[in-house]
């Protein structure tokens, strides 16, 4: 017990900052996204932290394991060059114990993994679609620029400020163009400002003073019209928005599972490999991890990095060729992971292999009959 406990520590420790680092550059990455939508005012800040926030937590399914599979490598690698694996094979630890803990510590690394792909993961992008959805309702001009044409709501509404002062200064001669009973609706106004927040959760009304509004009607309705208003609340908020469309990445496994179709075959296949992926790269770090001692714990990182590179490649491209049916749902992507066992099988029998090799090459030695009289009596050729 003591045993294991050192090594899950040592792996643990390992994973957590690798783990930590992965997942700052991932947000850091999914932000830079989505920060340009908050200084333009497109998108308020606090639903662009939740979509980071959910981007994080989708992404873990693959950050989990890449992590893992790192951390066995390094931290392996640490006690074969400093010859700690050496002392514990000296006292009757077997390298087939070492496997059996990173295969508890992988199992259950994959059990956790399976909960976030299965069950997690569908809401989170649920959640995700639903909050883009009510952010292309929302507007917020004080940080608007002038000069700049501000597109939303998937090019059905534009919005152009020609003058302002500064951030939160009223913005004046505004053009803004949506639609609206599906016609489009043209607003001009001299003067725009956000009014301030009043009640919790509800975004601030937006006010346009001096207002002309122009309504072009399709054909077959009366007159285009148009009309002058003093002032004109738009609401940025509250507004009924459309359930977002059907998405397989959303939709339940259950829902998966019950369906024929290839984008939701491929999901769930990709949902399913993920704790399969899981369990064996944290095994394939053990066999990539061995060295001699004092050679750097780096020396196979390459290596690992080359073979985790391919399989996620080799994967995310064959759930692209089962959901466009380049690639019938059987196999489907299921021949990456096998693919990556057999490379964990290899990986594994090369040290034995390579031993019964060398061993079958050796000559054998030659009987003292066969040497030269000078070489086995030890008097011979003496003067």
């Amino acid at each position: 017990m003591t045993f294991a406990a050192y090594l899950i520590r040592e792996i643990g420790r390992t994973m957590a900052v690798m783990l930590g680092v992965l997942v700052a550059l991932f947000a850091s990455y999914s932000a830079s996204g989505l920060l340009a939508d908050a200084i333009n005012g497109l998108m308020p800040a606090d639903i662009i932290a939740e979509l980071i926030a959910l981007k994080v937590i989708i992404s873990l399914e693959v950050l989990i394991p890449v992590s893992h599979y790192i951390s066995v490598m390094l931290a392996f690698g640490r006690l074969y060059s400093d010859s700690e694996f050496t002392a514990m094979f000296a006292l009757g630890v077997t390298p087939r114990r070492v496997t059996g803990i990173v295969l508890m510590l992988a199992g259950s690394l994959a059990v956790l993994v399976a909960v976030l792909s299965l069950a997690i993961r569908p809401w989170a992008y649920q959640r995700s679609h639903e909050l883009t959805k009510r952010a292309e309702t929302l507007l917020d001009v004080d940080y608007m620029e002038a000069g700049t044409f501000y597109v939303g709501n998937h090019g059905n509404r534009v919005i152009f400020v020609e003058r302002r002062d500064g951030p939160k200064a009223p913005a004046t001669d505004i053009f803004v163009r949506t639609t609206h009973d599906d016609h489009p609706r043209i607003i001009y106004a001299q003067r725009a400002q956000q009014a301030p927040k009043t009640t919790v959760g509800e975004p601030p009304n937006v006010y346009l003073n001096d207002a002309h509004v122009y309504d072009f009607l399709p054909e077959g309705h009366p007159d285009n019209t148009a009309m002058t208003a003093q002032e004109i609340a738009v609401p940025t908020g509250g507004r009924s928005v459309q359930p977002p469309e059907y998405s397989s990445t959303a939709a339940g496994t259950a829902t998966l599972a019950a369906s024929h179709a290839p984008e939701d075959a491929a999901e769930l296949q990709w949902r399913l490999s993920t704790p399969i992926a899981t369990l064996l790269l944290g095994l394939l770090g053990v066999p990539l991890s061995r060295a001699k001692p004092r050679q750097s714990k780096y020396a196979k990182m390459g290596t690992a990095i080359l073979i985790y590179s391919a399989y996620y490649l080799l994967c995310t491209s064959a759930r692209t060729w089962v959901q466009h049916g380049a690639v019938p749902t059987f196999p489907g992507i299921w021949w990456v992971p096998a693919l990556l066992f057999l490379v964990l099988v290899a990986v594994t029998a090369w040290p034995w292999a390579m031993t019964r090799f060398n061993s079958k090459m050796r000559l054998p030695a030659r009987p003292a009959a066969d040497l030269p009289a000078s070489l086995t009596e030890p008097d011979a050729g003496r003067t």
